[in-house]
C-alpha cells in the first residue's frame, strides 16, 4: 500500500526493521498525504479514515480530522503542512492567585 512507502520513507527505517512498529510512527502530515491520495483517487472521507485505522491503529487521525482534510483538498489546498500562525505561541498555563498571599506560597 501507498502509506507503507510514504511512512518507511519518512521514518528512515531501515529494511530489517518491524514493519507494524515503522508504520505507528508516521507523522501527521504523511498521514494527511496518504488521505490526500486516497482522495484523489476517488475514495470517500469513511473508507479513508477505515483503512487509516487498520494500518495506524491508535495512531491514526481522528474520523473528523480525515473529513476536515478531506474538505480542505476539495478547495484547493494542495500541502499537507500546518499553516504559520500568527501571534505569540502559549507557553504556560497557570491558575491566577486570588490573593497576593498565594503568590509568596
Amino acid at each position: 500500500m501507498c502509506s507503507t512507502a510514504l511512512c518507511l520513507q519518512s521514518s528512515g527505517s531501515n529494511e530489517g526493521e518491524n514493519f507494524d512498529d515503522s508504520l505507528q510512527d508516521c507523522t501527521i502530515e504523511v498521514q494527511r498525504g496518504v488521505a490526500r491520495f486516497l482522495w484523489a483517487e476517488g475514495v470517500k472521507p469513511v473508507e479513508i479514515y477505515r483503512r487509516m485505522l487498520a494500518e495506524y491503529g491508535q495512531s491514526a487521525m481522528s474520523q473528523r480530522k480525515v473529513y476536515e482534510w478531506v474538505e480542505r483538498f476539495k478547495s484547493g489546498r494542495t500541502r499537507v503542512t500546518d499553516e504559520g500562525r500568527s501571534g505569540r505561541p502559549s507557553t504556560s498555563r497557570s491558575r491566577k492567585a486570588s490573593s497576593p498571599q498565594e503568590y509568596r506560597n
